[in-house]
């Protein structure tokens, strides 16, 4: 897959109405899903850390500030520096949310409620998974599932990423 395809396939993820644009309440929205599955409080701090990072991140998708961020606008921010200065702390976040015992490790059941709130059905969640898990343990470490949505992100490439949009809207 390349990069586009895989831009379109993480664009209409976001876009949680399918209306041809991410809006500021779809994006906004992913850190109380994320809490809501681990059961956290939305007082939580990590929910705060969560909400902030999104923010920053939807700001600086949002080129135009108008509340809306179309295809376009997306495909041109979206990318290897997007994802190094905004998106991996975004990113970050949700997994500290749904890695309940925070051991910086994600199991199974935390890792598919976590794809699951964020939009993916249980079936590609469980594949995404596997495809992880590489060395069998059942965990998935932060830094192994944020290398591999960037891998994704940039260049289209990462059999988690690709097994967690192998399904049709």
């Amino acid at each position: 897959m390349d990069a586009i395809a895989a831009k379109r396939q993480i664009f209409s993820m976001l876009d949680v109405d399918g209306d041809g644009v991410i809006s500021r309440q779809e994006y906004l929205t992913r850190p109380e899903r994320a809490a809501a599955v681990a059961g956290r409080d939305v007082d939580d701090p990590l929910v705060s850390v969560a909400r902030a990072t999104h923010e920053e991140v939807y700001a600086s998708m949002d080129a135009n500030g108008d509340g809306k961020v179309s295809f376009e606008e997306y495909a041109a921010w979206a990318g290897a520096e997007a994802f190094d200065e905004v998106c991996r702390h975004a990113l970050g976040s949700l997994f500290d949310l749904a890695d309940i015992d925070a051991d910086g490790t994600l199991s199974r059941a935390e890792f598919t409620r976590l794809r699951e709130a964020l939009g993916n059905p249980i079936d590609s969640a469980e594949a995404a998974f596997d495809a992880l898990d590489a060395d069998g343990d059942g965990l998935i470490d932060r830094d192994a599932y944020l290398a591999s949505i960037r891998a994704y992100v940039t260049d289209g490439t990462s059999p988690m990423a690709q097994a967690l949009h192998n399904y049709n809207r």
